[in-house]
């Protein structure tokens, strides 16, 4: 199937997984006749996976993948990329699945890639912005955005943020395989490496809202694995 496809990479989500894709479904059908979410569950302890196949087995755009362990974020969307990019999809979306990010928004960032080859949610661009957060994880955000773009020299200022929709030339093109980061990590190399690549890459707001539900899955040492991978990208040739 080509169109659109949405990996939701799923770890103890199982009160926010169906009541998620519910609402998401709607949004990515609005503007494209074909797509696909893709749940990619890290045999999750709380039944995530068993609610997701339920889900798959009632929805026919949602299909599950189901990995041994809990491997991380950052390789758990790589084998959803992987998937989508084998199944043919034209445009491949990561986002939240605890509804930090808004469903509603997902029309905007399909619509935005009619002239851009990466379009990414942005808290930190006019119109954007975070709700629900203390004035410590503000700064701590916003510093870490400010920090990779600084020593990256990339004019994009959410490069830590998990809304993103990508074309498929882009996922092609990198070298996959060779990246092993997680959490802002990850996110701050794929962007990195699609500017390397000369692909365009477009910015648009989005509100980044705090879950309301279970348990963020974000730690000290993935937010600490960021900050020495960035001068490490820097440094790296050919990426």
């Amino acid at each position: 199937m080509a169109g659109a496809w949405l990996i939701l990479p799923t770890y103890n989500e199982a009160v926010n997984v169906a009541p998620f894709v519910r609402a998401v479904l709607p949004e990515l059908a609005e503007v494209s006749a074909e797509h696909r979410i893709l749940i990619v569950d890290d045999n999750s302890p709380d039944g995530t996976g068993r609610i997701a196949d339920r889900l798959a087995s009632e929805l026919d755009a949602v299909e599950v993948l189901h990995r041994r362990e809990k491997q991380g974020l950052g390789v758990a969307y790589l084998a959803g990329f992987e998937r989508a990019i084998d199944a043919g999809a034209d445009l491949i979306l990561e986002m939240d699945s605890d509804f930090s990010h808004s469903p509603a928004d997902v029309p905007r960032l399909i619509e935005a890639a009619a002239d851009a080859d990466v379009v990414l949610g942005s808290r930190y661009v006019p119109g954007g912005g975070v709700s629900d957060w203390g004035l410590v994880r503000r700064v701590l955000s916003r510093g870490g955005s400010w920090y990779a773009r600084l020593v990256l020299s990339v004019n994009v200022h959410d490069l830590t943020g998990g809304f993103k929709c990508f074309r498929r030339e882009v996922l092609e093109a990198l070298d996959l395989g060779s990246i092993h980061a997680e959490g802002y990590g990850f996110q701050i190399e794929l962007t990195y490496r699609a500017i390397r690549g000369g692909f365009r890459v477009k910015e648009i707001p989005i509100v980044f809202r705090e879950r309301q539900a279970g348990i963020s899955k974000m730690t000290a040492r993935i937010a600490l694995e960021a900050v020495w991978k960035v001068p490490a990208l820097r440094l790296r040739r050919g990426v």
